[in-house]
């Protein structure tokens, strides 16, 4: 068994069908997206951090 219940075979078929509909080019574009927002996020957080650690002085 996989994640709850899918096998491993279906997540291939699944992916398969992600490709076929979005085309690689898309899916880069969408992971590239991810990823800048993710590393934004986490920007701010550290920011947001340490901002609280001056004014808790």
């Amino acid at each position: 068994m996989g994640l709850s219940g899918i096998s491993p075979g279906s997540l291939v078929l699944i992916f398969l069908i992600v490709v076929l509909l979005f085309g690689t080019k898309k899916l880069q574009s969408m992971g590239e997206d991810l990823g800048k927002a993710i590393k934004g996020f986490r920007k701010g957080m550290r920011e947001t951090q340490e901002g609280t650690k001056n004014t808790d002085v």
